[in-house]
């Protein structure tokens, strides 16, 4: 859709200044402005000029002392759950946005578009309509990084008409919400993924990939609508470097094949005789789904397609390197082939646990989940690093601004204490440094035969990432069916004295936390205190309802020690604090 709307048009304003704006900036347009009082309209000849003049005039060119606000003009019956985000800095992490965005409900895809603009310009689709209309209002003209965002619908030729929206002309009256429309939507019609394909070159191809002044490279993000980074100040020194694209899976798969062609290309040039294998970059994640059970994904895969697939050692993961090298051997096209079996594998897996966590990340206080690092940070545009830990006081349980240290005992099957411990306690020291958590497995004495206790110490994130990752390798490890969620059961224990509060009068508290939580949680009545006054809390469910549920009840403890606290005489002072 090609009509403009230009809005906080001065009243002064006529035909004519517009038609100096458009000459000026040379951007073409074929129909006449209408001016109204504070707005206007114009229609452009295509969907590129267009988006020209929003990237160029929009906040950007004045007109009798008001910067124009220039945007796509959707009728309210095209106004549906598809929007258009931009102005978002370059250098932010794809992952804090995705968090943003799941504040406002469930997001379906979110798309990158290409511009000529620093800034970036995402569309997005929600579920319902009424997410994207609380979206919009609340993102539109919020700050990032420095940077007002711009939020507006996409036309949408299909939604179906509906009733005036609360709220009356908001969407209007914002004077930021109508601005719609990705250029490519017209070329590429799929969707973009959200993670991106990530792969390792050998460093003596980098300025061939690159080309002179840019040249190459920039013919292959033309040539497959993709962004293409290539991280050549990472691991200075090193053998290889690592490549990110941007685009949908098949313009990822184009770019990927282009770029094996040009290496293929310098090789013979250069009379390098080496094989060069296709090296893709996956997060340890989701590398137990891509294997499968007894390594049938995997094989099919290489059956399939002609390939030989290795996977780097876990040894080598660290915790600001949580990729993996997969190494695939083949011609380019049988590569390429493998390339789009595995990525496809990736894609779904991705998609699958951050469908679980938008569903359940608004539903646990305290915790900031984007910060947690559990899900690629290379997604997209950045290298992936877990160094972004949540800052001080993030997730407080206790007092003070410092997030007070918590023990959780989780339950696992006894048979997989080999898997939680790895080879010589290399993947329980990796968790343990990865979480910020003290993790140990307690002795089997006294305890069921089909059972093991693991001992979780630390703050609530450290508690968050642990436990994720323990209920994950389970599944991973197949320790559970395809089909089979995971569940396990946490104890914590409270003081004795504030057990009643948990369980509530008439047992009201702890069945409002099942309800809430969807787990199962139990104060046994016939406890006796341990030694230090306290009494266990069973906590049964899947990942989610366990963590919501803990975090419930450390919302509990924590206004029984604030009542605890003894109140100051009245006309007191408060205590020095003595010089050390």
């Amino acid at each position: 859709m090609n009509k403009l709307y230009i809005g906080n048009v001065s009243a002064e304003a006529s035909e004519e200044d517009f038609e100096t704006i458009f000459e000026t900036w040379n951007i073409p347009h074929s129909g006449p402005f209408l001016v109204k009082t504070g707005y206007a309209f114009v229609d452009c000849p295509d969907e590129k000029t267009a988006m020209k003049a929003i990237d160029v005039l929009s906040g950007k060119v004045e007109l009798h002392g008001k910067l124009l606000d220039v945007e796509h003009s959707v009728p309210k019956r095209q106004r549906s759950c598809k929007l258009q985000i931009r102005n978002i800095p370059p250098d932010m992490r794809w992952e804090v946005l995705d968090g943003v965005l799941a504040q406002y409900g469930a997001v379906e895809c979110c798309e990158q578009v290409n511009t000529d603009t620093e800034t970036a310009v995402v569309n997005v689709r929600y579920a319902a309509k009424d997410q994207a209309r609380q979206a919009i209002e609340k993102l539109n003209g919020s700050m990032m990084e420095n940077c007002a965002l711009k939020v507006s619908y996409i036309p949408d030729e299909n939604a179906a008409p509906e009733g005036p929206p609360t709220g009356g002309r908001r969407g209007f009256n914002a004077r930021g919400p109508p601005r719609s429309g990705s250029p490519s939507l017209g070329a590429r019609p799929k969707v973009q993924s959200d993670i991106p394909l990530r792969m390792l070159v050998p460093t003596q191809f980098v300025g061939a990939i690159i080309g002179k002044e840019g040249a190459t490279i920039r013919n292959v993000t033309k040539q497959t609508h993709s962004k293409i980074d290539i991280h050549r100040k990472e691991n200075a020194g090193a053998a290889e470097k690592p490549i990110t694209i941007h685009s949908t899976a098949e313009g990822c798969s184009n770019a990927c094949r282009t770029l094996m062609e040009i290496m293929q290309k310098e090789a013979l040039d250069t009379k390098f005789t080496e094989e060069i294998p296709l090296k893709v970059l996956v997060h340890n994640t989701f590398v137990g789904r891509l294997i499968g059970k007894e390594g049938r994904n995997l094989k099919k895969i290489e059956q399939d397609t002609g390939t030989k697939i290795t996977i780097s050692p876990l040894q080598d993961l660290t915790i600001y390197n949580p990729e993996r090298t997969i190494t695939v051997k083949g011609s380019i096209e049988a590569c390429s082939r493998a390339e789009e079996e595995v990525m496809k594998k990736i894609r779904e897996s991705y998609e699958s646990d951050m469908a679980a966590m938008n569903l359940q990340s608004n539903l646990i206080p305290g915790l900031n989940l984007n910060a947690l690092g559990l899900f690629p940070s290379g997604t997209p545009g950045m290298a992936p690093s877990m160094s972004h830990v949540p800052p001080p006081g993030a997730g407080c349980s206790g007092f003070g601004g410092h997030p007070e240290s918590e023990t959780v005992h989780l339950f696992i099957p006894a048979l997989a204490v080999g898997a939680i411990i790895g080879k010589q306690g290399q993947h329980i020291k990796q968790l343990s440094h990865f979480a910020g958590a003290s993790i140990k497995i307690a002795p089997a004495e006294g305890m069921d035969p089909k059972q093991r206790m693991v001992i979780i110490v630390g703050p609530p994130e450290a508690q968050f990432k642990a436990q994720c990752r323990i209920f994950g390798k389970l599944k991973e490890e197949n320790f559970f069916g395809p089909k089979e969620e995971v569940k396990l059961e946490a104890h914590i224990k409270v003081p004795s004295f504030a057990a009643g509060r948990v369980i509530g009068k008439g047992g009201k508290t702890v069945n409002e936390l099942q309800n809430l939580t969807c787990a199962e949680v139990v104060v046994p009545r016939d406890q006796t205190p341990d030694e230090n006054e306290q009494v266990i809390v069973k906590i049964s469910g899947h990942f989610f309802a366990c963590q919501l549920a803990q975090r419930k009840i450390q919302e509990i403890l924590a206004q029984v020690r604030r009542q605890q606290q003894p109140k100051p005489a009245p006309g007191s002072q408060p205590p020095v604090p003595r010089r050390k």
